[in-house]
């Protein structure tokens, strides 16, 4: 106790030189840091090699490609921002714009708007495996009905066959990595979380917010994992992430969907905070279950999600629609 109360002392008289040295090299450091992100961003795609295009989308102008990054299979996502109210007076000044029709009281332009304003957002996963280029190749679905057997006799073997891996969910709850784009966090072990933007979500208007809340919990994979006793984690969640976006991004419960998906993307619990209005991937309803129902049915059946039939959609090529195939399930 002596010694730490002396190092405090010791802190406490810090000359304001020493002080302001440690600022400057701070600052040094994060310029430098900056510069080598900078760096990273500009160059990263210089040597991608495009291979085939998985899927795109005119309507949602997104586009899925796959190819090589140093040798590397690579998965590139290129996505047009969204056009934000409040840019508009400077998207009309500051563009150029090229006529290409006029007929009447009706006219078409090319505009090309300042660069600033005209940003696609690019996501890079590298290296990609097969699972990750299958997962955006354009395919035909199909909706699955699993009951409580089947879960027991198909999905779960399947799930701990697979081993998928979720250490980039640990890093982020070790905060070794995306510290710094946690929104709010209870470090509870039993009912805590972490609540950050999905990566869809650009984070420069409310029209499309998307956040996940991840559980601090390791040992929850899906819905079906749940009972009675993991009522409190799930109010929790339910509670102090609609409390978070309020204060954070001022939008109240009632504009927010709340929800989990069943089969997720990643099996390490997590839910899904989506604007109310906002089309997200998977909010549908044969995938996406709302956390409010999913406690109102655990309260009135503390086993529900482990013996009740549930529905969700596969892709063609998704290796367990064929394990289903195989049990003549489908």
């Amino acid at each position: 106790m002596a010694d730490a109360g002396a190092k405090r002392a010791a802190d406490g008289v810090e000359t304001e030189l020493s002080q302001k040295g440690k600022r400057a090299k701070a600052d040094n450091d994060h310029d430098q840091g900056e510069e080598r992100k900078d760096s990273e961003s500009e160059n990263i795609l210089c040597g991608f090699k495009t291979s085939n295009v998985l899927s795109d989308s005119a309507r949602e102008k997104i586009i899925f490609i796959h190819g090589k990054l140093a040798d590397q299979e690579a998965v590139v996502i290129l996505e047009k921002t969204p056009i934000r109210e409040d840019t508009l007076t400077e998207l009309f000044s500051g563009s150029r714009l090229k006529l290409e029709m006029k007929n009447d009281i009706y006219s078409t332009y090319r505009l090309q708007a300042p660069p600033h304003l005209n940003e696609i957002k690019t996501t890079v996963v590298c290296p990609a495996t097969e699972k990750h280029v299958k997962r955006h190749q354009r395919q035909e679905s199909f909706l699955v009905e699993e009951t409580e057997g089947d879960y027991r006799s198909i999905t779960l073997p399947y799930i701990q066959e697979q081993s998928f891996s979720v250490q980039w969910v640990y890093n982020i709850l070790e905060k070794k990595a995306e510290a710094d784009r946690i929104v709010y966090e209870d470090p509870d072990p039993e009912v805590g979380f972490v609540l950050l933007p999905d990566l869809k979500w650009d984070q420069k208007q409310v029209d499309d917010l998307y956040l996940i809340a991840i559980t601090h919990q390791r040992d929850i994979r899906s819905l079906r994992d749940l009972t009675s006793g993991h009522l409190p984690l799930l109010q929790n969640i339910l509670q102090k992430g609609e409390e978070a976006i309020l204060q954070r991004y001022k939008l109240p419960a009632s504009k927010l969907r709340v929800y989990l998906h069943y089969q997720p993307s990643y099996f390490h619990l997590h839910v899904h905070f989506t604007k109310l209005g906002y089309e997200a991937p998977g909010c549908g309803v044969e995938r996406a279950h709302l956390l409010a129902d999913v406690i109102q049915n655990l309260q009135s059946d503390p086993q529900y999600y482990k013996t009740r039939t549930l529905y969700f959609p596969l892709r063609a090529d998704d290796g367990l629609l064929s394990k289903f195939k195989e049990a003549g399930r489908l």
